[in-house]
């Protein structure tokens, strides 16, 4: 049984627990099994990277971790709550609230400028209007994107967007922070101011940070690295 402990339990203990997952889709000669018997502890306060090549079931994973997508088998505790059977509503409070969630789509609104995306995020999210202003664009600055925040999605490039689409994320400081591939479409040197706000987040309001990435110089800033084939936990690593 592949179980993944990870050390330096953080005040308020493990975040996210995930007991016996499997996925499977299709039905079958057709089924495919994306995840099989995933057993993993994520302490609270920490920066998480799961690794592994297409296909070895990351962001299926994640999909999981973020109660998107319900498991074959197996349950998933956030907060010491099991969010794998809630009713559909409260899982997309949960997700309104208390999880920020980044694509590898950007999902913005084409219509709406960077500010208002964020701003619009921070909305549905819940927030007290007062302070919309000043979280969106404080979320902004800490992208790179604050000069940008009056340019629409089709004036911004990818990379851009992409910081939109984390500035939008992180707007609520959510209490976990469910990226897939954040720095994908960014460069080097954005890619690392990204981890850097990830960090300072973490380091400053005690956010968790679950994310996936390729990126052998992101998973040297991360506090443990998971990796995963063909649907299995193999390995996982303290960066100290």
């Amino acid at each position: 049984m592949a179980k993944v402990e990870l050390p330096g339990e953080a005040i308020g203990g493990m975040i996210l627990k995930a007991v016996g997952l499997k996925r499977v889709f299709g039905r079958g000669s057709g089924a495919v099994t994306a995840l099989s018997d995933v057993h993993l502890d994520i302490p609270a306060g920490s920066m998480v990277a799961l690794k592994g090549r297409s296909g070895s079931g990351k962001t299926t994973l994640l999909n999981m971790l973020s109660a998107l997508d319900e498991p074959t088998e197996g349950q998933v505790f956030f907060r010491d709550r099991e969010i794998t059977r809630m009713p559909g509503k409260e899982r997309s409070a949960l997700r309104r609230k208390e999880i920020g969630l980044v694509f590898q789509s950007f999902g913005l609104i084409p219509l709406m400028n960077a500010y208002e995306n964020v701003e619009f995020g921070l909305r549905v999210a819940g927030t007290p209007f007062k302070g919309n202003r000043e979280a969106a664009e404080r979320a902004l600055e800490q992208v790179g994107m604050k000069e940008r925040m009056k340019h629409r999605p089709a004036e911004l490039s990818g990379g851009e967007q992409q910081r939109v689409a984390i500035a939008r994320a992180i707007a609520h400081e959510p209490v976990l922070l469910i990226a897939d591939e954040p720095t994908a479409e960014l460069d080097s040197r954005m890619g690392f101011q990204v981890m850097r706000v990830f960090r300072e987040l973490v380091n400053r309001s005690g956010m968790t940070v679950v994310l996936t990435t390729h990126d052998p110089g992101i998973m040297e800033l991360v506090d443990h690295v998971i990796s995963l084939e063909d649907g299995r936990i193999v390995s996982q690593t303290n960066i100290e």
